[in-house]
């Protein structure tokens, strides 16, 4: 997927922003989107957003009665939705357990491509990315990006504290700091 796509990927971050809002539900937009909204690069293949783990079956169905193509893959701490032709996923369970709505009401209000949304912060942001990443997925290239867009909006101590258990997220934490992305 290249960059003609990304007005998809928009429009069916907007399409299920707006549903989303309209479910009542806490959400939070989250992954390459909420980055890009708080200026890290733009993301090219899916639009993510986090929910909590007790509102899955409401959302799951309010989306579906908006004649949104809900799906439920192998995973059991995402859903997907197809808008527009494109991916959105819809996490309750990111590495590290379930979500609660405690973590999705810490987002704040931003506004995304003229829709007024929640937006992970980006200190949240990092410590899930860095948590992703293991032996099969620690593409720097990816990760390093956002790190240095992200960098005076993050709270570095946190983010350590809270990866501290992934050697992955440690050696970037390290390479961070190395590279004049992390002070300190």
């Amino acid at each position: 997927m290249g960059v003609d796509d990304a007005p998809d990927l928009r429009e069916a971050l907007k399409t299920v922003a707006v549903a989303l809002k309209q479910s009542g539900v806490p959400f939070a937009l989250m992954g390459g989107y909420a980055a890009w909204a708080r200026g890290g690069p733009e993301p090219e293949h899916d639009v993510d957003f986090l929910i909590a783990d007790e509102d899955v079956d409401h959302v799951a169905q309010f989306l579906a009665d908006q004649d949104l193509d809900v799906v439920q893959p192998p995973e059991d701490w995402l859903f997907k939705v197809f808008a527009n032709g494109a991916m959105v996923d819809i996490i309750h369970g990111p590495v590290g357990g379930a979500v609660h709505r405690a973590e999705v009401e810490r987002a704040t209000t931003m506004e995304v491509l003229s829709v007024k949304m929640p937006v992970l912060e980006a200190t949240q942001l990092v410590v899930h990315k860095l948590a992703a990443l293991d032996e099969h997925y620690c593409d720097l290239a990816k990760v390093l990006p956002v790190l240095r867009a992200l960098r005076e909006q993050v709270d570095w101590a946190r983010v350590e504290r809270e990866t501290s258990e992934n050697d992955f997220a440690v050696a970037v934490l390290f390479l961070g700091r190395r590279l004049g992305i992390i002070e300190g």
